[in-house]
């Protein structure tokens, strides 16, 4: 299996109630299609770059999973067919992309480094 990573951006309009029971609805369809869920991370309400149907923010969610090649396209029919998305992404990740999630979840980039003692001669 590969291992992926998708963000959805969900239209503002939603509540925060209504944005996670789309997150869940997709989470559901991956694991019903036998994908195993990685991490997932809420970003929220934040602005967009630019407007996308003339909205300028939007609910922002990542998912990283390993699925087989089939039900990204499955998911993706989905994701295009539900109103509240205004837009996602889908990354297939290689060995450098999922060393460097591994490193990043295990909190190894906001470690402080370690304070020199220098001993008196």
């Amino acid at each position: 299996m590969q291992q992926y990573e998708i963000v959805i951006v969900l239209t503002p309009l939603l509540s925060e109630e209504t944005a996670k029971e789309a997150i869940a609805k997709y989470s559901k369809t991956l694991t019903d299609g036998g994908a195993e869920i990685v991490q997932e991370d809420n970003w929220g309400l934040r602005k967009l770059a630019y407007p996308i149907q003339k909205k300028t923010t939007g609910y922002y969610h990542l998912t990283e999973f390993k699925a087989p090649g089939d039900l990204i396209n499955k998911l993706e029919v989905e994701l295009r067919r539900d109103e509240r998305v205004l837009r996602f992404l889908t990354i297939a990740l290689d060995k450098h992309a999922i060393a460097y999630n591994d490193k990043k979840r295990s909190g190894a980039f906001n470690k402080k480094p370690a304070a020199k003692v220098e001993e008196a001669n």
